[in-house]
Parts: structure tokens; C-alpha cells; sequence
């Protein structure tokens, strides 16, 4: 088993965001130096997929103008003496083979995934949202590809969450231990009451599936919003073969919300080269000044 394909869904109208969404997908928000979508597809390319399928709606074609070329820029910062930003630029269309699809219709992710699987084939493929960022020493979708790898089937990325969590996101049923941090799934349902939780532990944006996920969300009913659920997709999946979690090691940010997005923000400029010392100061210069 070997993961070489992954898909991003990018496909969402980001009403979280407004007015910043308007006319800007939530993806290419700027996160410190880069937009926040950069950041998942190196992730993907670090932990070795070689390519990507992007989907998008009609609103977004400024992800697909991020990814190609951009002679006339480059040739304009080499003419100014910018070698090294044209290298950037160039090298953001040279990370992977990104690909571009959209969904035409706005019917649940478990829909978007589907229409991927002309691009999948019979191979298995990672799953990465496209407003989640991970900051992880080991990238988190490197743990989910080796521990699928390993245990030769699909892995879903999850951690423990609190009450007022768990019922916005799928809850899952780990049984026996399979490894370090990985278990395997027996169940999982999404966005659970806490009666029907069945325990703290959420799937968060990161997931290795099998091909056979496409035949069963072709004849998944619309669930939830009257959307195609991935969750109800993979609730069948794991109930036809094995299955395993991953509580991943790393911070999660939701970037598709104000304080996600924020606290994404301030941890990743802190650890930028340019900026981090500058801000750590500020940050303890403003704490000072509310302390008067």
C-alpha cells in the first residue's frame, strides 16, 4: 500500500469569514508570509504525495492562478534586481503536480471527494481540508500515511476533545491498541449529541482512505444539511474493512474561523525568522501596558 495521491477540498464559501471571503477564498488568506493553503500543500508533499487535486468552486480561480506560472512578474523582479523573490514565486508552481476540478454543485464534502475519484483510480489518497492547519514536527499527514502503510488500511487523524467540541465535529469508537497514538475504529458518527457521542476522540482534517470510499458515497444519502456526509461515507468503509485513528502529535488550527484563524497567525509568525523576535517583544511590551 502505497499513498502517492492527495485531495484538498477547497470548495467551501467560507461564511465564517465575511466580508474577508467575499471576493478572496478563506484558502488564500495570508497566513504570516504565505497563504493558508501553501501551508497544506507542503504538508501533503512532505509526507511524500506526488499529486494533488484541488477542488474548487467558481469563486475560487485565484487558487489556480497561485499554483501556474507567473512569467511576467518574474521577469519583472529579475529585471529589478529580485532574483531570489522570483525563485519563490517560481518554486510555489514547482512544489507538486496540482490539478484543478470543481464542484458545480454545493452537496457536502462526502460529494467533493467523490468527484475525485477519476483522478484517485483504484489507489488509496489522503484527504487534507482546506482550512486546517497542522504544526507538527512529524507533518500530521506523514503519521496518518505511515501508520496506513503500516497497517495496510485507512487512517483517520484524531485527538481528544471537550463536550462543547465533539458535537461539531464526528466522534469515533476506538478499540483495541494497534501501536503508538494508533488504534483501530470500529464506529463513528457525525456531529453527535453528547448522549450519542461515542467517545472524545474527533476526526480533524486529515484522513488515508481506500478507493472503495467512492462506491459507497455514490449511493450515500444525503445526511445532515441535506448534504453527502464523508462521515456517513466512512461510517460504512470502516464497517466493511479495517480501520485505524491516529491521535496525532501537533496543534490543529481551524483558519476557517476569526479565532482559529488568529491563533494561527500569532503561533506562526512567532516562529518566523523575520518576525518572531520583533513580535514575542511586542507581545510582551502591549501585556505590560494593560498590567498599568
Amino acid at each position: 500500500m502505497k499513498v502517492r495521491k492527495a485531495i484538498i477540498p477547497a470548495a467551501g464559501l467560507g461564511t465564517r469569514l465575511l466580508p474577508n471571503t467575499k471576493s478572496i477564498p478563506k484558502e488564500m488568506l495570508p497566513l504570516v508570509d504565505k497563504p493558508v493553503i501553501q501551508y497544506i500543500v507542503e504538508e501533503a508533499v512532505a509526507a511524500g504525495i506526488e499529486e494533488i487535486l484541488i477542488i474548487t468552486n467558481r469563486g475560487k480561480s485565484a487558487i489556480e492562478n497561485y499554483f501556474d506560472y507567473a512569467p511576467d512578474l518574474e521577469e519583472r523582479l529579475i529585471l529589478d534586481g529580485k532574483p531570489h523573490d522570483a525563485r519563490i514565486v517560481r518554486e510555489v508552481a514547482d512544489m507538486a503536480d496540482v490539478f484543478f476540478l470543481r464542484q458545480k454543485e454545493t452537496k457536502g464534502l462526502g460529494h467533493a471527494v467523490w468527484r475525485a475519484k477519476s483522478f484517485v483510480g483504484d489507489e488509496p489518497f489522503a484527504i487534507l481540508l482546506g482550512d486546517d492547519i497542522m504544526l507538527s514536527e512529524t507533518p500530521v499527514l506523514k503519521q496518518l500515511v505511515t501508520a496506513a502503510e503500516t497497517n495496510e488500511c485507512s487512517a483517520v487523524a484524531v485527538r481528544q476533545v471537550p463536550d462543547e467540541l465533539i458535537v461539531k465535529y464526528s466522534s469515533v469508537k476506538l478499540e483495541e491498541k494497534l501501536s503508538d497514538r494508533v488504534y483501530r475504529i470500529s464506529d463513528m458518527n457525525e456531529k453527535p449529541t453528547l448522549r450519542e457521542k461515542l467517545s472524545d476522540y474527533a476526526i480533524l482534517g486529515r484522513y488515508v482512505l481506500t478507493p472503495a470510499i467512492f462506491d459507497i458515497l455514490e449511493h450515500t444519502a444525503p445526511g445532515r444539511n441535506n448534504e453527502i456526509q464523508l462521515t456517513d461515507g466512512m461510517k460504512e468503509l470502516c464497517h466493511r474493512e479495517k480501520m485505524c485513528a491516529v491521535d496525532f502529535e501537533g496543534r490543529r488550527y481551524d483558519t476557517g474561523n476569526l479565532r482559529g484563524y488568529l491563533e494561527a497567525i500569532i503561533d506562526f509568525a512567532l516562529k518566523n525568522d523575520e518576525a518572531g523576535d520583533w513580535l514575542r517583544q511586542f507581545i510582551l511590551d502591549k501585556a505590560r501596558s494593560f498590567e498599568k
